[in-house]
């Protein structure tokens, strides 16, 4: 691991670690302004997988958000399976950020400055985590070692093929 990386991960991590031990904190207030999204998300979810258990209450889904933020800004600061991790934390951005940061719903000029500000802050934060997701630290990804190993295989082929038929070709000759 680069000291960028070694650097930069935890670094990455560390809001998502203190707003999951808030959010753990304060879940009953967390909660209250996460329901209206979990009141939209929750039956979609629903319907998309009828038979998982999703919990309905706001503020059991705020402290599994926040259980889930704690868990992979953990393994992403250190560097346990930090594309997981930094995947985990994206998804786990988005209902944080419309929930809390819903600036289109402030009347009071200050106020909406601020939740734009940070949502804006938590859009950049969205978009460190997306490049971290795909970092393989200068490793071939799976999508590089699929063509790969394609390739390889129709290089093969082809010079199986052509081998089988030099192969029958001689052996045609010494037929004669």
């Amino acid at each position: 691991m680069t000291i960028t990386r070694l650097l930069a991960r935890p670094m990455l991590a560390s809001i998502f670690v203190a707003g999951g031990i808030n959010a753990l904190r304060n879940s009953e207030a967390h909660a209250a302004k996460a329901k209206k999204v979990t009141d939209k998300v929750v039956p979609m979810a629903q319907q998309a997988a009828p038979k998982a258990p999703i919990p309905t209450d706001a503020t059991t889904l705020v402290r599994i958000n926040a259980g889930a933020q704690i868990l992979a800004a953990a393994a992403l600061a250190t560097g346990r399976a930090p594309r997981i991790s930094a995947t985990v934390l994206a998804a786990s951005l988005v209902p944080t950020t419309l929930a809390g940061h819903a600036f289109w719903d402030e009347t009071d000029p200050k106020a909406k400055a601020a939740q734009r500000l940070q949502f804006i802050k938590n859009t950049s934060i969205f978009g460190g985590l997306l490049l971290a997701g795909v970092d393989t630290e200068g490793q071939p990804g799976l999508a590089w070692r699929a063509r790969r190993a394609a390739k390889d295989v129709r290089r093969e082929a082809t010079q199986v093929a052509k081998d089988a038929r030099r192969e029958a070709r001689l052996a045609k000759a010494h037929l004669v």
